[in-house]
This record gives C-alpha cells, sequence and structure tokens, in this order.
C-alpha cells in the first residue's frame, strides 16, 4: 500500500524530524545527584538508628533509648526525605 503524493524528505525536515526525538527530562542532571545525596543522608539516619540489641534476650538493655536512636536519627531521616522533595521538586537549570 502507497501513499499518494508523499514527497521525500529534504534535508531541512530531516534535522527537524532528529531534533523532535530528542528528550527532555522533567528532572535534569543536577536534581538526579540532589536525590542521591538525599539517599546518602537517609542511609545515614537508618544506620544511626541501628544496633542496642543485648547479647542476652532475657537482659534489658537501655542503649535502645539513646539519644542518637531515639531523637537524632530520625531527624536525620525526615530531613533527608524532605531534602529528596525539594530535589524531585527543584526546577532543573535550561
Amino acid at each position: 500500500m502507497k501513499i499518494k503524493n508523499q514527497k521525500p524528505l529534504d534535508r531541512q525536515n530531516q534535522s527537524k524530524i532528529k531534533n523532535q526525538t530528542d528528550v527532555d527530562f522533567a528532572i535534569g542532571k543536577d536534581n538526579f545527584k540532589y536525590i542521591a545525596y538525599g539517599v546518602i543522608i537517609l542511609v545515614v539516619g537508618f544506620l544511626l538508628m541501628a544496633g542496642g540489641k543485648s547479647d542476652d534476650p532475657n537482659v534489658f538493655n537501655p542503649e535502645i533509648f539513646s539519644f542518637r536512636r531515639i531523637t537524632l536519627a530520625p531527624i536525620i531521616v525526615v530531613g533527608g526525605f524532605a531534602f529528596i522533595i525539594w530535589a524531585i521538586m527543584k526546577k532543573p537549570k535550561e
């Protein structure tokens, strides 16, 4: 099946078609870098929460209620999530 009246593409039209295939992402390269930094902040926060277990399950270890695990680590994790949200919403440079 042939299409009637089809003109061959000249060089100008070919370059327009090639330019149309270039994809512009909504999130820029810098945004991905900031998202990676946010993930690193999250990992640090979760690592700060880890630990505090007792060697003997019959003995209570009060170390699980330390300032680092109860206060500092959750603040860092929430900050990491906030940083990732900011990195996603940040307008990429043009």
